[in-house]
């Protein structure tokens, strides 16, 4: 039995027009899967199945969290995950992508969902990745500091440049 054999999907031979499951997504998913984002997390994944004459709609309700460097940092960022995601797929003659529905060999007449479950999750983290403030790093943030980074806890100054600086003496009339 291969590693993500519990995450195929036999369409061809399906029963019903409805289907539910239910996968734990731990830290041994995530570490086969070996995904560049995370490696580490709990998450489960709710996956909805409706047959529509040839069309098969998957939902996916994941909730959870997962394990991920803060960009700041770098120290372990805990991100909480809570997404539904839908997929459209479809019997053919070979496999396809096209962004609206995947095509899978008819031959095959099976989907793993494996890899869509971990994209899903990837696509819910938010772009920017960082600790509350003043919960990053302290031997990190010090050395932002002394290198002439902003640091972490830090807000940004709003200085001027020098050439400006004249235009604030300009008196405007009012008519």
């Amino acid at each position: 039995m291969g590693r993500f054999d519990k995450y195929r999907v036999e369409l061809k031979g399906l029963k019903t027009n409805t289907l539910e499951m239910e996968f734990d997504l731990d830290n041994g998913f995530f570490a086969d899967i070996e995904g560049e984002e995370f490696q580490r997390g709990a998450v489960k994944a709710c996956v909805g199945l409706r047959k529509n004459r040839d069309v098969f709609d998957f939902t996916f309700d994941i909730k959870g969290a997962v394990i991920v460097p803060c960009d700041r940092c770098l120290d372990d960022l805990e991100v909480e995950v809570d997404t539904v995601e839908t997929l459209r797929v479809r019997l053919g003659d070979s496999f396809a992508d096209d962004g609206d529905v995947v095509v899978v060999p008819e031959a095959d007449g099976e989907i793993n969902i494996a890899w869509y479950l971990y994209e899903f999750i990837v696509l819910a983290l938010p772009m920017k990745r960082v600790h509350a403030p003043g919960k990053c790093n302290r031997e990190m943030t010090g050395k932002l500091k002394t290198h002439g980074a902003v640091a972490a806890d830090e807000p940004m100054s709003e200085a001027i440049d020098p050439r400006w600086e004249s235009l604030k003496s300009i008196q405007i009339e009012d008519n």
